[in-house]
């Protein structure tokens, strides 16, 4: 993986045409090198910007990096791994960065969850297999699924636009309802807010199917009961049949090199172990930024923050220069739950009671849609899970360059509290419960946790246990001092809950890139549309300083127009002060046009 171009050169301007501007060593100062930050600089870069992107860690990347952590030959993704989203994501796509280097390849089954007692659910790469499985299982199940897949293939391409475009999407959300129809648009709204339990329920008979979406929708905060984890479910369930769940071939690492790779041909630079501390504000604009190195870098348009947004505002920004509404919202911002991860060695793949799941890139456990219900009360009462339900990856199934010829390269996390307030231990495990984990995170609690992770797994693949070579565990305190960004093992910048979505994210009345500070803007999961590597979040915030810039430069224009019509080397005082930069309505518009 790409070490990060470690330079303190400074970004020369790239090609796109824009207009001067000489204030400032940078044109614009990018705060990390996660995925949302390397597309906005990218996008500026490509707009001609002079970029630097500042990265606190040693290596670029984020969430999106790879590294040898539990043996020799085994390449292990540290966060991210399974890339839907970035499959499908238009600012993505955009970059072209299979010119960079960058290939997918993908498992030969997108998802099984093993059922005791009953077949797996399994998504297929092939539709008529995924529906052949549902249709055995409860029989109207299979043509079910192909309807709900029908009307998400008839949507999904203007439906993502919306979902990833700043709010509201205008015309992405007219191409949208375009497609749908009035009735198709009925659908997505009540899609929207109806809890998961109640969308399968209206639809199928099978626990497969009911699993199958719900363990879709607990990908994210979100639980069988919560308003609008049909639509994520359903959204996430729809690409995988669409799509597959591709990773990047040798590591999600390579979506970070092509990333850099693309940046740096342009005339970007991206520095590593230069943590910022400060955004420097003068007169209620962000003008600079300070690193821990005490280095001034001065912007002469804008800065794009890719990280936490409760960070950036109270801590690089400081209260003294936001309006009291905002510090009066923020501490409202929800934090996502925390997550536990465990990369193991294997030297051989897994041995599953059910064969469905050997193929599987993506294997969910829990026994049924009511433990999914348990496991998320639990969770919302601060409670360890006492049957945590697990995500699981099989690297080398997707990608045998992951580990040495017939081995495993794995993982599996789940969701913990972020303030652990009880561990509820259940008799019939007590002889494997050593003792009880409180949530401080220590070796005990690691060490007690992981056991009861490779316990689970064990009673669905007997024999696991003896095949593993090493084992890493990233515990919820590990997973933030690895990215800052990942505050108390959050891997979503905020709870995915309805009510920090759209307008409500991070705080009520934001959803949009832009802050109280003038040329701040916010590039990370904590904005709309949130966490999932597809890039928006950078995006969106590159293409509102765009716009914003172009916007601002219109009065110059103006006067220097009306100064070469009237002749004249000066220019009227009365002329000057009666022209100004377009209002918002004008800048949304610049900002909805994907090269805007």
């Amino acid at each position: 993986m790409t070490a990060g171009v470690v330079t303190t050169e400074t970004p020369r301007r790239g090609t796109g045409r824009t207009g001067r501007d000489d204030r400032g060593d940078v044109d614009a100062v990018v705060i990390g090198a996660g995925p949302n930050g390397l597309v906005a600089a990218n996008l500026l870069a490509d707009a001609g910007w002079r970029v630097l992107v500042l990265e606190a860690e040693a290596t670029p990347g984020g969430a999106v990096r790879t590294a040898e952590v539990t043996a020799p030959g085994f390449r292990n993704d540290l966060f991210s791994a399974f890339y839907p989203l970035a499959a499908a994501s238009p600012a993505l796509a955009d970059l072209r960065l299979e010119d960079h280097g960058l290939t997918w390849t993908q498992a030969p089954t997108v998802l099984a969850h093993p059922l005791p007692g009953r077949t797996a659910a399994v998504l297929h790469r092939d539709i008529d297999r995924t529906v052949a499985a549902l249709e055995a299982a409860h029989p109207g199940d299979g043509d079910a699924y192909r309807m709900e897949d029908a009307r998400f293939r008839r949507v999904s391409d203007p439906m993502l636009d919306s979902l990833l475009r700043p709010f509201p999407p205008v015309r992405s959300g007219v191409r949208l309802a375009l497609r749908a129809g009035t009735s198709g648009v009925r659908e997505l709204a009540r899609l929207s807010l109806v809890p998961m339990r109640r969308y399968v329920e209206e639809r199928f008979g099978s626990e497969q199917a009911a699993v199958l979406y719900a363990g879709m929708a607990l990908h994210a905060d979100l639980t069988p009961e919560s308003a609008g984890s049909a639509l994520f479910g359903w959204l996430l369930t729809g690409l995988g049949q669409q799509r597959g769940f591709p990773v990047p071939v040798g590591g999600a690492g390579r979506l970070t090199d092509a990333l850099v790779d693309r940046l740096t041909a342009r005339g970007g630079v991206v520095r590593c172990s230069a943590r910022v501390v400060q955004v420097l504000v003068r007169e209620g604009r962000a003008v600079g930024v300070r690193t821990a190195d005490g280095d001034e870098i001065g912007v002469g348009r804008a800065v794009l923050a890719d990280t936490d947004a409760s960070k950036l505002l109270l801590n690089l920004v400081g209260p003294q220069h936001l309006p009291a509404s905002t510090l009066a919202r923020v501490p409202r911002i929800q934090r996502g739950g925390a997550t536990f991860k465990v990369d193991w060695a294997l030297s051989s793949p897994v041995p599953w009671d059910d064969a469905a799941a050997h193929g599987a890139g993506t294997v969910h456990l829990a026994d049924s849609l009511d433990q999914l219900t348990v496991t998320a009360s639990e969770l919302s009462r601060h409670l360890v899970p006492t049957e945590p339900f697990l995500l699981v990856g099989q690297m080398t199934t997707a990608d045998p360059t992951r580990s040495p010829a017939g081995t495993e390269s794995m993982w599996a996390y789940t969701h913990v509290p972020q303030e652990v307030r009880g561990d509820p231990t259940s008799d019939r495990d007590a002889g494997l419960h050593r003792q009880q984990v409180r949530g401080v995170w220590d070796d005990d609690d690691c060490e007690e946790f992981a056991a009861r992770i490779e316990a689970r797994i064990e009673r669905v693949a007997p024999g696991f246990r003896s095949r593993i070579l090493a084992r890493h565990v990233l515990s919820p305190r590990t997973l933030e001092r690895m990215d800052a960004n990942l505050v108390g093992g959050d891997i979503n910048g905020g709870t995915a809950q309805l009510h920090q979505q759209l307008v409500f994210r991070p705080v009520a009345g934001w959803a949009r890139p832009e802050t109280p500070v003038r040329g701040l803007y916010l590039a990370s999961a904590s904005a709309h549309p949130g966490g999932g590597v597809h890039g928006a979040c950078g995006a969106n915030a590159a293409r509102a300083a765009i716009a914003h810039h172009r916007w601002s430069l219109r009065p110059v224009l103006a006067l220097a127009t009306h100064r070469r019509q009237r002749g004249s080397s000066s220019i009227s005082p009365t002329i000057a002060a009666t022209v100004r930069p377009a209002g918002q309505p004008e800048i949304d518009r610049a900002i909805d046009t994907p090269n805007g």
